[in-house]
């Protein structure tokens, strides 16, 4: 054992620009589904303030919707009668 260990640090390459531009996209990605779950979690004060001012009307998106027709109104062709004999 009368060889030297070599402690220096391991020489490492400088990051490439597309290696920054993931890294940082990562991180930003991260922040913003951080936001995302924040946004869900914690009511927001204005909603929270319209709904004891006005405790009687809604003002739902379903109420604005105009009513579409249902599927069975689609045009169908006139049916043939069917002459009966007696």
């Amino acid at each position: 054992m009368s060889g030297e260990l070599d402690l220096s640090p391991p020489e490492v390459p400088e990051p490439t620009l597309l290696e920054n531009l993931l890294r940082y996209g990562l991180f930003l990605g991260a922040i913003f589904q951080l936001v995302c779950i924040l946004a869900v979690i914690l009511p927001s004060s204005k909603a929270h303030d319209q709904e004891e001012a006005e405790p009687g009307e809604t003002h739902g998106t379903e109420q604005m919707r105009k009513p579409k027709g249902s599927v069975s109104q689609v045009r169908q062709k006139p049916k043939k009668e069917s002459k009966k004999k007696r």
